[in-house]
């Protein structure tokens, strides 16, 4: 079986559904551990309850963002992952640590990239009149949010939604598209090379891939 790390900041809803799609067989792969630099996360607890080794790092403990990563690649690297999930982690990654996992470090981030990197991204939706908004899962480059695109999944945005139910609606994707981009990476389906997503040896486009 496959190692999966995987790291948090919040409440872990696309954690969850990895735990439960790796215990479904959909993965084939076995969370090892999870991290966060957060020591209240919500994801802790559900890393705990799943029984899955859980490590909160605190960012004021560390001298630079660079020597917070090397200690975190230090006990990520314990766990001889295949595959470092990002699912809601927060912390601007340091070059040397995306480097360091470079071609086996996904994020998942909620917009149609590359419309709105960043923070506050439903707010933006709404603000901007959108019709469509969505989530995307992407290889990790030191770019942010600027990683080659391998799916997304797209959602109306109707007359009257607020953020909450912009929220709700993306978050019900994201919690189906993540465990399937993490087993297409697992069974050897999906790769980064020349910075580009490619599944199946096909180079997929820059919205990455999509269903016929």
């Amino acid at each position: 079986m496959k190692n999966i790390v995987v790291l948090i900041s919040g409440s872990g809803s696309n954690l969850q559904a990895i735990i439960d799609a790796c215990e479904q067989k959909r993965i084939p792969g076995t969370i090892r551990a999870v991290f966060s630099n957060k020591a209240d996360a919500f994801g802790l607890e559900r890393a705990r309850e799943a029984g899955i080794p859980q490590h909160a790092l605190a960012a004021n403990q560390f001298a630079s963002r660079e020597a917070f990563d090397r200690e975190l690649m230090h006990e990520i690297d314990a766990y001889a992952p295949d595959v470092v999930v990002l699912a809601g982690y927060m912390r601007i990654l340091s070059a040397e640590f995306v480097q360091h996992y470079q071609g086996k470090l996904l994020n998942i981030h909620p917009s149609l990239l590359p419309k709105y990197p960043g923070l506050n991204t439903h707010r933006q939706a709404l603000d901007n009149g959108d019709t469509e908004h969505g989530t995307s899962v992407h290889f990790v480059t030191e770019e942010l949010d600027g990683g080659p695109v391998i799916l997304q999944a797209k959602v109306p945005v109707f007359a009257g939604d607020d953020e909450a139910e912009i929220t709700s609606r993306v978050q019900a994707q994201e919690h189906a598209i993540y465990p399937l981009v993490v087993s297409w990476f697992l069974n050897g389906r999906l790769k980064m090379q020349d910075n580009h997503a490619w599944l199946d040896d096909i180079k997929l486009p820059p919205e990455g891939y999509a269903a016929e």
